[in-house]
């Protein structure tokens, strides 16, 4: 009905043609020479379309004379453009109707316009026409003197386009349409005095610019009067012998003057096909009366060559204008042909070659190939490819010729096939009679009397055969005598047996002869096998001899070009359907380009190297270069295998390095040939950047897509490409206006070239690596121009372009790109022209009939623009301030915003519409959303004061979404999305009250239950997402659940905002089932599953009404729910104890799955690390489990942990263990996990769950006879390294909270020690096998202390030391077992406390050891700082400038904290090797050859590791903890950082290191007393020192006591057998009656006495 109405409004328009355009009504001089309100309307539409500028630079134009002289012969310009665009709009407009809308009945629309215009149309372009060629040309006396000569040169070049406009409508009109004799008569006397273009009234203003449009004329004067004379009709009455039907068989008066008229002719090669018409029509309607007048006008046609005339007009045509035209006129000289070869006898038309090419140009209409098939042989064109055939295989390039163009699709290919499969007749030449036939006596007939092979090749190979006895029918020529045989044989077989011949011959004199013969058959051969791929089989024989025979000619002196580029065409055609087979056979023949060895980066040439720079370059023909990279596209795009496309390298180097740089610069013959390699070029670029990722990562060489993206980056391929983009918009215009028509003229060659150098530019953009530096593309791509020169000014005036829309979007695309990723300003780079692009912007914008996908483009540009380019956002924004009396500003739209663009795009009423489709109303709300993103507060204030904009952007969430089974875009999931995240953003970011309509919206989105409508929705799409994994919209599924998540988090902080109180329930209920659902997505499942754990916690209430059915519902869904997620839904809803056995035994069972998967996944990852590279091997596990922080199994051991803490008895746990076989399964994979060094957080998990068990004996005695020895012992030998020649290992300053392998060892170590503690007797034999196995790790643990004082290795030296405490105990089973060994660690732990008691002394000194390895060069991976946990509990401090002395102080602090646990647990060791104080103090027949001596007898302080520990070393120890205890009670400087728990923690840790040191020294002291080796003089000076030392250490106890002495963690923390402190607040012993002073005192005593 639209299209209707329009037609009816315009008809009028149509019929009017050039007289639409009135004369001015005065007669002022003025150079349009328009009536003025047309005038005023081309101005306004040349303002609107073309104008580059602003309003206030066209104010500047018009008080300027010479500017608004350029602007109005600018304007003419397009009055100019306006006619031919409206003729082009009329021959379209007509060529559909009759011949495509006409045969499909949908014509109905169009009828009635038709009707309207059939009547008078001819009379007024007739008349017009008249006009054009009588017009006398305007000077400057009469239009101005802006009417220079060029401007009268330009208005007769206008005046020759409109002449053959309306010849060309004319001319397609009455070839639907019958001509009356006297209208022929009229146009026959009209043409000849015009003299077919060539007699113009101005034809002294003539150029050669001038002499295509002059011969169009020509062309259009002779197809008219053809069509005039009904030859069409004429031949059917013919065939039907009913020539009194034709209307010139009554009229002979109208036959005698066109008789005259044209006996006339014969001056103007124009004339050839009008007198070879008129010849068919008189010699068909009475051939007795004209036989005269025939035979002279058919010598005159014959002598204007006029089938050489008819191919160079179809030509012409063709190449130039409509193909809607183009095509016409060869169906009308198609029957002018087939009527004329019907006719005369063949030897009558002059020249076979002649006439065989102006068939096969006719045959270039794809519908005519068929028609010819469908007609009779023996009639028409069927008797010229008749003739052809008599003389084949003698002369085959003219039934190959034929048959070539008679191709056109499938069926037409198949024919051909069959015609030339099946061939009856062989001719041959002899110029003598040969000796094997027998013929009659008037040698009209011979016979052939032996067999005869007919090709000279060697014995085995493809040939024909003759038989005894085949006739053949002997014709005596100048030739010779031309025999055609009686033969029947297959074409294909000749033709192989052709090229089999030109491979024999290829180095003789004849290769130019069999050149000739062997073309014809490779053209067609390439045109049968791009038509229908289904043939290629049975021509196998021919294309497997391509190869071979492209390289021997590539290797000849003097190579046929021309056949070289036959060979490569057809390889093209296999290559697009066998890329892998070409390419095998093809790399072999030395064509292309190659590398000599697969180390070296150089390429050589090949052959086709030679060719191009030995004979293309020079002669300036480049037929094989275009065929080379026509096939290179192929390949590439055929997607060959890794190693196929790695041998294609040299071929893109070939082009990246020498042909793309340095094409512009050869030499050319042709015009064109030129843009058509740069083209070319970049198709294949533009396809290797397209190639999908490659499976395998190539070491040995780059990728193409890497050679492409490096050579395109740094090297004078990417230059190049930028110069063509620079082409700019006004180059392209004047190609266009210059060599206007035609799908592949020089315009669109050159539009498509530059639309795939944005591409290409764009994806390398897109795929280059990251890196610190700038390539030199991105420099030249960024670099600032004076005056608007520069890139990106160029690309932002792609805007103009108006004849393809792609290349202003692909420019716009660039400049996204460009906006996104480099550091410029393009607002600074578009300079005085910003203003005048912003403005081509929005007009292209907010245009109704403008390319959508421009529009789309546009917006995107502008999105990233928001966050990334504020200059120029600012300049499209265009806010007017205004300045309130309150001194604040207030924004509005100004006349060039965008927003008001936007804004009309969301409007409710513009939706649905055709120029506002789903797509275009996404991107414009992406475009708000991204002013919301980056806090455009101005933007905004003006958005949210609009009328209706609320109402206008809540509009989709109102809306019905489309189910995902529907065709419905995806962008509308994208819109809603969107508008949901736009809500959410003013919600949250707006304190104080939010807008009333906003209000509204909301109001209205509860009340109408949209939040419980897209809960629904939600659910449903995330069931289909999991459903479908191959959904093509699953990026905006997941886009709008997020969005929707969002909204719904925000919902628990601004309730009031958003109004979602009853929902809750509902949604609550979705989430739930929504959950398991989505697990198969792990995104989705994880959004979903974190949402329902937010809305728990905050609409806790809602699930007070019935807590116990959600419970069910939880615990009903643990069986496909796994991980810390279930722990966190209990703590949510308040889950009680009663749940822990089904939840446990679930976790369990899922542990025990993900445990066996991840050994099959290990096992499988290993053994394929060991196989090569090439290896077939395909047995790989499905679903491949990989160890992740929070994957499944890592959680769910994690959650197992925290129930077992829950579990305090461990009986749901032995339950669980009864029925699951889940410790076996954890430990297997925990065994391969630490052999292979693999699954670091799954083998941290692991541990930290069986510590978990450890610490209650059935857990204990359940991990211990599950094997946990078996599983960990040896394979933890692969977690460290060992020492290797004698060096230590250097440990890792990693952070003791750090995952790392270091940690697993320390976790192991601390399992032992839990496991022994725990079992006691029943572990001492796998403590002992442990202790064996790592002996060299825990001695050199123990001795790095002094060294290497990272937290890591203090904690590991911490849980070595404890380990050895509990193993200390049964120092009698170690002595038998390992006794080397158990007196190397007695030694080590001497050493220890040593080590510790030297760092614990001095605090500067530990404080520079700190200092200085925390400057050295860490190992490679994150390594923190020695003072990590102090920096960290430092930074929760209120202050942000944190003093760095202090920060030093309390990591200093922390490590004394360790050394002291190291030093108390170690001396506390010592007591298992020394005899008991009280048993050796009362006991006199006591066994001292059951201990060994520890210390020394010695009592200086020296405490370096080159002296050996001493008594004077326990002096040390017990002075350095009584000094500390001193600091402590002043509290000068760790009570300010260290709370009164922690110190009270300290002050007991140094009492219990104190009283171990005693008893250690007392021990030792008496056993030393008690040895009667030991000399006595030694013994006195041991009780002198003593008795002074500890009379020292005694007076200073008791004053710490006095003051409130702190107990002895000994019976809590660190166990004692020795002493038994009192319990914390318990009352304090009277002063002496402290156990410690009792010892010491009964020390002294035994001493003294």
């Amino acid at each position: 009905a639209q299209i209707e109405a329009e037609l009816e409004r315009h008809w009028e328009r149509l019929l009017q043609g050039l007289s639409y355009y009135k004369s001015p009504r005065s007669h002022s001089i003025d150079i349009s020479a328009l009536d003025e309100k047309q005038s005023v309307q081309i101005l306004q539409c040349y303002l609107q379309e073309d104008y580059r500028g602003t309003r206030d630079t066209l104010k500047t134009v018009f008080q300027d004379e010479r500017q608004s002289q350029a602007l109005l012969l600018k304007v003419r310009s397009l009055y100019f453009g306006v006619i031919c665009i409206f003729f082009l709009f009329f021959l379209l407009f007509f060529f559909f109707y009759m011949n495509h809308l006409k045969l499909c009945g949908l014509c109905a629309e169009y009828a009635n316009c038709v009707g309207k215009l059939e009547k008078d149309l001819v009379s007024h372009y007739l008349q017009q026409f008249e006009d054009l060629i009588s017009a006398e040309a305007p000077t400057w006396e009469t239009h101005g003197n802006m009417m220079t000569d060029r401007q009268v040169s330009r208005w007769f070049a206008q005046c020759l386009r409109e002449q053959a406009l309306l010849l060309e409508v004319l001319f397609l009109y009455y070839a639907y349409f019958e001509m009356p004799c006297p209208e022929l008569i009229r146009f026959t006397r009209l043409f000849k005095d015009l003299g077919f273009g060539l007699r113009q009234t101005n034809r002294h203003l003539v150029d050669k610019s001038m002499d295509p449009l002059v011969d169009r004329i020509g062309y259009f004067c002779s197809l008219i009067l053809v069509e005039g004379m009904d030859i069409d009709f004429l031949h059917k009455c013919a065939l039907e012998d009913r020539t009194n039907e034709h209307q010139f068989s009554s009229s002979p008066e109208i036959c005698k003057e066109m008789d005259q008229m044209l006996m006339s002719f014969g001056d103007i090669s124009h004339h050839g096909p009008v007198l070879l018409g008129w010849v068919l029509l008189r010699h068909t309607l009475s051939p007795d009366e004209s036989s005269s007048t025939v035979t002279r006008l058919g010598h005159t046609t014959l002598q204007l060559n006029v089938f050489q005339y008819l191919t160079q007009s179809l030509q012409a045509l063709g190449s130039s204008g409509n193909n809607c035209t183009a095509s016409t006129a060869r169906m009308c000289i198609y029957g002018l042909l087939s009527f004329v070869i019907t006719s005369f006898e063949e030897h009558t038309l002059g020249s076979q070659e002649h006439l065989i090419n102006a068939v096969c140009e006719v045959l270039a209409a794809p519908s005519l190939p068929e028609l010819f098939w469908e007609s009779k042989p023996s009639m028409g064109l069927g008797m010229i490819v008749q003739s052809t055939v008599d003389v084949f295989p003698h002369k085959t390039r003219p039934l190959l010729q034929l048959l070539t163009a008679l191709l056109s699709d499938k069926p037409t290919a198949k024919k051909v096939y069959m015609f030339l499969d099946k061939m009856c007749s062989f001719t041959e030449v002899y110029k003598h009679k040969p000796n094997d036939v027998i013929s009659r006596d008037d040698e009209t007939l011979w016979r052939r009397q032996a067999p005869k092979l007919l090709y000279p090749l060697g014995s085995g190979q493809t040939n024909l055969r003759m038989p005894v006895g085949v006739l053949g029918q002997v014709c005596v020529s100048d030739e010779g005598f031309v025999v055609r045989w009686e033969y029947s044989f297959s074409c294909w077989s000749l033709f192989t047996c052709e090229l089999e011949m030109l491979l024999h011959v290829v180095s003789t004199a004849d290769v130019l002869v069999h050149c000739e013969r062997v073309k014809p058959i490779l053209d067609l051969v390439h045109k049968v096998v791009s038509t229908d791929w289904s043939v290629s089989d049975c021509l196998l024989p021919l294309t497997s001899r391509i190869y071979m025979l492209l390289q021997r000619l590539t290797s000849v002196i003097n190579p046929p070009m021309d056949l070289i580029t036959s060979c490569v065409n057809c390889l093209t055609v296999l290559a697009a359907r066998q890329p892998g087979k070409v390419w095998s056979s093809l790399h072999h023949t030395g064509f292309l380009p190659f590398t000599s060895s697969p180390l070296t980066n150089m390429a050589e040439a090949g052959n086709y190297g030679n060719l191009l720079v030995l004979i293309e370059q020079p002669r300036g023909d480049y037929s094989v270069t275009v065929a080379f990279l026509r096939l290179v596209t192929t390949l590439v795009k055929g997607q060959l295998g890794s190693t196929q496309s790695r041998g294609l390298v040299p071929c893109v180097l070939l082009v990246l390095k020498e042909m793309l740089p340095t094409y512009h610069k050869w030499r050319y013959n042709t015009y064109g040939v030129r843009e058509r390699i740069g083209c070319l070029i970049l198709e294949l670029v533009h396809a290797i950047l397209n190639l999908s990722p490659e499976g395998e990562v190539q070491v040995s060489a780059p990728s193409l897509q890497a050679l492409c993206i490096y050579s395109l980056t740094n090297t004078e391929a990417g230059q190049a490409v930028i110069n063509i983009m620079t082409v700019g918009v006004d180059t392209i215009d004047m190609v266009l206006a210059a060599h206007s028509g035609g799908s592949e003229g020089p315009g669109q060659v050159l539009i498509q070239t530059v639309k795939l150098a944005f591409s290409v530019t764009n994806n390398v953009l897109r795929l280059k690596p990251p890196s610190d530096c700038m390539s030199p593309l991105e420099q030249a791509l960024t670099q600032h121009g004076g005056h608007g020169n520069n890139l990106i000014a160029v690309l932002a005036k792609y805007i103009y372009h108006k004849h393809d829309p792609a290349l202003p979007r692909l420019a716009i695309q660039l400049l996204k790109r460009l906006a996104s990723v480099a550091p410029m300003s393009v607002y600074a780079c578009l300079g005085s022209d910003a203003a005048a692009i912003r403005d081509a912007f929005l007009t292209r914008l907010q245009s109704r009939t403008e390319d959508m996908r421009i529009k789309v483009m546009i917006l995107e540009f502008l999105t990233v623009a928001v966050e990334t380019q504020p200059g120029l956002i600012e300049l499209f924004l265009n806010l007017e301030v205004k300045d309130t009396g309150d001194g604040s500003k207030e924004f509005s739209l100004g006349e060039w915003s965008c927003l008001a663009v936007v804004l009309e795009l969301l409007d409710c009423r513009q939706q649905g519409q055709y120029w506002c489709p789903p797509l275009l109303q996404r991107s414009a709300l992406a475009f708000l959303h991204a002013l919301w993103t980056d806090r455009r507060d101005s933007a905004l204030s003006v958005l949210r004061t609009r009328e209706k904009f609320w109402e206008n952007l809540t509009t989709p969430l109102f809306g019905t979404l489309p189910s995902t089974s529907d065709t419905t875009e995806p962008c509308v999931l994208e819109s809603c999305a969107f508008v949901m995240k736009i809500i959410g953003l003013e919600v949250y970011y707006v304190q104080s009250s939010l807008e009333q309509s906003l209000k509204s919206a909301l109001q209205r989105l509860s009340s109408g239950r949209r939040y419980e409508y897209w809960s629904e929705c939600v659910c449903s799409l995330v069931c289909g997402v999991c459903e479908d994994d191959g959904l093509r919209s699953l990026s905006e599924i997941q886009m709008l659940i997020s969005a929707w998540r969002t909204l719904l988090i925000l919902s628990t902080s601004h309730v009031c905002k958003l109004n979602l109180h009853t929902p809750r329930p509902s949604v609550l209920n979705h989430l739930l089932l929504l959950v398991p659902q989505s697990l198969p997505c792990l995104n989705l499942g994880s959004m979903m599953t974190t949402l329902l754990l937010i809305l728990l916690k905050q609409w806790k209430r809602q699930l007070s009404a019935d807590p116990g059915s959600f419970l069910k519902n939880l615990v009903g869904l643990t069986s496909q729910l796994t991980g810390v997620i279930w722990l966190t839904l209990f703590t949510c809803v308040g889950g009680d104890i009663s749940q822990l056995p089904q939840l446990l035994l679930s976790v369990c069972e899922t542990i025990q799955d993900e445990a066996l998967a991840l050994i099959e996944s290990t096992r499988h990852m290993n053994q394929r690390g060991e196989v090569p590279d090439d290896s077939m091997e395909t047995d790989t596990p499905r679903n491949i489990q990989t160890d992740q922080r929070d994957g499944v199994c890592v959680l769910a051991l994690h959650l197992c942990k925290e129930l077992c803490l829950v579990d305090e008895d461990g009986e749901q746990w032995l339950l669980v263990v009864r029925k699951l076989p889940v410790l076996p399964s954890i430990l297997s994979a925990l065994e391969q996990s630490l052999r292979f060094r693999q699954n670091l957080y799954f083998t941290e998990a692991t541990l930290h769950l069986l510590l978990t068990l450890a610490r209650t004996p059935q857990g204990a005695a359940a991990v211990a006879g599950a094997g946990v020895l078996q599983s960990i012992c040896l394979p933890l030998l692969s977690v460290y390294e060992g020492p290797a020649n004698g060096t230590s290992q250097a440990f890792s300053r990693r952070a003791q909270d750090a995952p790392c392998w270091p940690g697993v060892y320390r976790l192991c170590m601390c399992l032992m020690e839990s496991l022994l503690k725990t079992l006691r007797y029943s572990f001492i034999n796998e403590a002992l096998d442990f202790i064996g196995v790592h002996q060299e790790r825990i001695l050199h643990c123990l001795n790095a202390v002094r060294t290497v004082q990272s937290l890591a290795c203090l904690d590991e030296a911490d849980h070595t030391v404890g380990f050895l405490l509990q193993l200390s105990a049964f120092s009698k089973e170690w002595q038998f077992h390992l006794p080397q060994l158990l007196r190397d660690i007695q030694v080590n732990l001497c050493f220890l406390c040593q080590a510790c008691t030297y760092l614990l002394h001095s605090k500067k000194m530990l404080q520079h050891y700190l200092q200085a390895k925390n400057g050295e060069a860490l190992t490679p991976g994150p390594a923190p700082q020695l003072h990590q946990r102090a920096a960290q509990s430092a930074s929760k401090t209120p202050s942000l400038a944190v003093d760095r002395e202090e920060v030093e102080s309390k990591a200093v602090q922390t490590v004394q904290c360790s050394l002291l646990k190291i030093l108390s647990k170690t001396l506390n060791a010592l007591q298992h090797f020394t005899p008991d104080c009280c048993q050796i103090l009362l006991d006199q027949c006591m066994d001292l050859a059951e201990y060994k001596n520890l210390f020394v007898l010695s009592f200086s302080p020296a405490l370096d590791s080159d002296s050996a520990p001493s008594f004077g070393t326990l002096l040390a120890s017990i002075n350095v903890a009584l000094s500390m205890l001193g600091e402590v009670e002043k509290k000068k400087e760790v009570a300010s950082v260290i709370s009164s728990e922690e110190t009270q923690s300290l002050k007991s840790l140094l009492m219990f290191t104190m009283e171990n040191c005693v008893c250690v020294l007392i021990s030792q002291a008496m056993r030393c007393l008690k040895d009667s080796t030991v000399l006595p003089r030694d013994k006195q000076r041991l009780k002198q020192e003593l008795s002074s030392e500890l009379s020292t250490l005694l007076s200073s106890l008791l004053r710490f006591f006095r003051r409130g002495s702190p107990s002895s963690p000994a019976s809590i923390l660190l166990p004692s057998p020795q002493t038994k402190p009192l319990p914390p607040g318990s009352k304090v012993l009277p002063e002496g009656q402290e156990p410690l002073v009792q010892l010491v005192q009964a020390f002294l005593r035994h001493v003294q006495r």
